[in-house]
């Protein structure tokens, strides 16, 4: 019987509801980031904002504060969802790669004491990107040449295209299909944070006019203390990842380039202008997957993605050459009889 895609794929990732959502390895790390969304959320809506529409004038106005922190909070949790269960932007594995892309080491090179040679992978590539020259690597675990800005990662064991980095907090590498929706769920959780410090603030404001004194107002509202000090931790966090990011989109840099190269070896390929660079990132459609995970594989097929890896197939040729190196032994170094036999081979 015939399976699907991601029934036999070979990375680390997770499939939920028959292939069409795909999670990272460390997809559990989900269930943290919740709770520390929606649990600050649920205590905000039912001891803050209760007691803030009692407090201002008019229903309306206490009531918009409270339907504003729901509908927020759903736009946050959706914006996560698309970034965790989104294919980022893998590139396929090359099942059949040609022979000329496994390498020996040349005879010379050879040790005395191995009877085979080593097999080592192409160099670097050199590819022209705007004018400039950029190195592209061989993946040996996909088979194949990164595109330019294209990293495996480790975790998750894919080749992602625009790679910015492995988030664990939303289980998901983030690349070049899911980063605009993870920077609007930084961004929009950095509002989320100053929304309910500053609604939290007001809230005691409020009880201090009642009661008299900051001390009394806090003792009255506790909770609004918590959901301060809470907010004003994670806005450190996520809001200076927020700045983080917008520098990048500025530059058109990712977070691994950002890191990986220092200030001196950055060319700035990609960087097209802040404005040309922004509308890039936050206003361009997002590209089709390379991969359908649902698309059922053929028997052949399933047998070449089952069973053709980077290791079975330099071991075939590996095989090919101990069985020749044998054979030379065997013939007792007698070098015309191996030209001899050279040259029946080739005819």
């Amino acid at each position: 019987m015939a399976k699907r895609q991601y029934e036999v794929w070979k990375g680390n990732n997770i499939f939920l509801f028959g292939g069409r959502l795909i999670f990272g390895p460390d997809a559990r790390s989900l269930i943290i980031t919740l709770l520390l969304i929606i649990v600050p959320v649920i205590i905000f809506c039912t001891s803050v904002a209760r007691n803030l529409v009692d407090e201002i004038s008019g229903n309306i106005t206490g009531y918009a504060i409270l339907m504003v922190t729901v509908v927020f909070t759903i736009y946050v949790l959706l914006m996560l969802l698309l970034t965790s269960a989104r294919d980022p932007g893998i590139v396929p594995r090359n099942l059949h790669p040609p022979a000329e892309e496994i390498c020996f080491d040349s005879p010379a090179s050879i040790d005395v004491g191995r009877q085979t040679p080593t097999p080592r992978h192409p160099p670097p590539k050199e590819v022209l990107v705007n004018g400039v020259t950029v190195r592209v690597k061989y993946c040996r675990t996909c088979q194949l040449y990164r595109p330019p800005r294209c990293s495996h990662c480790s975790v998750c064991d894919n080749c992602v295209e625009r790679f910015d980095h492995h988030c664990p907090w939303v289980g998901q590498c983030v690349g070049m299909r899911n980063y605009r929706s993870f920077f609007l769920f930084v961004s929009s959780s950095t509002i989320l944070c100053v929304f309910i410090f500053v609604m939290s603030a007001l809230n005691i404001k409020f009880l201090m006019d009642d009661y008299g004194t900051v001390w009394k107002a806090m003792k009255e509202s506790p909770l609004s203390v918590v959901l301060m000090v809470y907010c004003f931790i994670f806005l450190c966090l996520v809001g200076g990842l927020t700045c983080f990011h917008l520098y990048l989109i500025g530059t058109n840099q990712t977070t691994y380039e950002a890191f990986r190269y220092q200030v001196f070896e950055r060319s700035r390929v990609y960087d097209r202008g802040c404005l040309s660079n922004f509308r890039q990132v936050l206003c361009s459609g997002i590209k089709p997957s390379r991969n359908n995970f649902r698309a059922y594989v053929q028997e052949n097929e399933r047998g070449s993605t089952l069973g053709v890896t980077s290791e079975t197939y330099v071991g075939d040729l590996d095989a090919n050459r101990r069985e020749k190196v044998e054979d030379d032994r065997e013939i007792g170094g007698d070098l015309h009889k191996i030209s001899q036999r050279r040259e029946a081979d080739d005819a």
